[in-house]
């Protein structure tokens, strides 16, 4: 059976927006690492998603969705078929009275800002955290006690069938950083949210109160995948690994955080093989020690 040209599809006139090819994927994780990448769209609305996917399914094409990266550890030899990076430029907001309405690539600290810029409430524990809306749906992120479930009031979708579908909060299934987006297939176009009128100054207050702690806490001036496994239940993972001895433990340039060991961080040239193996002597240590499965919060994805 012949081959797919990939390149050769999405290099001719397709109207999905942007296309790159052999695109380095280190740049567009937060990680700073991973391989090509031999396609990468990214569109600037609905209709060139849409399309994109079309294509991609019609030509039995494989694709992966991404955002901003924040959770990605991508291989060193890269990805086969097509990364469709819903970015910035996807990522519409407006806000009428409580409800914000927000595209897919609009990052959650710019719409936690134009929350604050609203009086809005509810959407202070966001505020920091780095992914985009699509991601953070997926996931249903959270941090310091609220979660994306709290707010959403519609998400829509692009079904596996091509439809675009809508569902409620409920109809969501949001769990632990889990919902049914991943489960299905399902491909975020945008959300509402609804949240409650507050006082700009005691929103601002909240914000740069949760700044300063992540900022204290976390090893954010090195590039990592965010929290690097989630929480096991019953435990902490960063205090598992500290009391497992492994606070600052290297392989190669990837390296357990000496600020917090929940994150594994690239502090050099670190390749994915570093970030794995080191995930792995974690696993390893704290299951001897502790008898606790730890599960990478990462998403490992790419060539074998």
């Amino acid at each position: 059976m012949e081959k797919i040209d990939v390149k050769k599809i999405f290099s001719s006139n397709v109207n999905v927006g942007k296309v790159l090819l052999d695109e380095p994927m280190k740049n567009h994780t937060s990680f700073k690492i991973g391989g090509p990448v031999d396609v990468m769209i990214v569109p600037s609305n609905e209709s060139e998603l849409i399309e994109g996917i079309k294509i991609c399914r019609n030509n039995n094409i494989d694709f992966y969705i991404v955002g901003n990266g924040s959770n990605l550890l991508v291989s060193d030899k890269g990805m086969e078929g097509v990364v469709i990076k819903i970015s910035e430029e996807f990522g519409d907001i407006t806000v009428e009275g409580d409800i914000i309405r927000a595209e897919s690539g609009a990052l959650l600290t710019v719409v936690s800002k134009r929350a604050l810029k609203n009086s809005l409430t509810g959407l202070e524990f966001a505020s920091g955290i780095p992914g985009s809306i699509g991601g953070a749906i997926t996931m249903n992120a959270g941090a310091y006690g609220g979660e994306m479930k709290d707010i959403v009031t519609k998400v829509r979708c692009l079904n596996k069938n091509g439809d675009i579908v809508e569902y409620s909060n409920e109809e969501m299934n949001f769990r632990y950083r889990k919902s049914r987006v991943e489960e299905e297939g399902l491909i975020v176009l945008g959300i509402e949210m609804k949240l409650e009128k507050g006082d700009y100054d005691v929103i601002d207050g909240k914000m740069k109160e949760l700044t300063e702690k992540r900022t204290s806490k976390q090893p954010l001036n090195f590039p990592s995948g965010g929290s690097t496994f989630k929480r096991p239940e019953g435990h902490f993972a960063g205090q598992l690994i500290d009391e497992s001895g492994l606070r600052g433990i290297k392989y190669g340039d990837a390296q357990v955080s000496e600020k917090h060991c929940g994150f594994v961080i690239n502090c050099g040239n670190a390749t994915s093989k570093d970030v794995r193996t080191l995930i792995k002597v974690v696993q390893k240590v704290v299951k001897d020690k502790y008898n606790v499965e730890l599960e990478p919060e990462l998403k490992i994805i790419g060539r074998e």
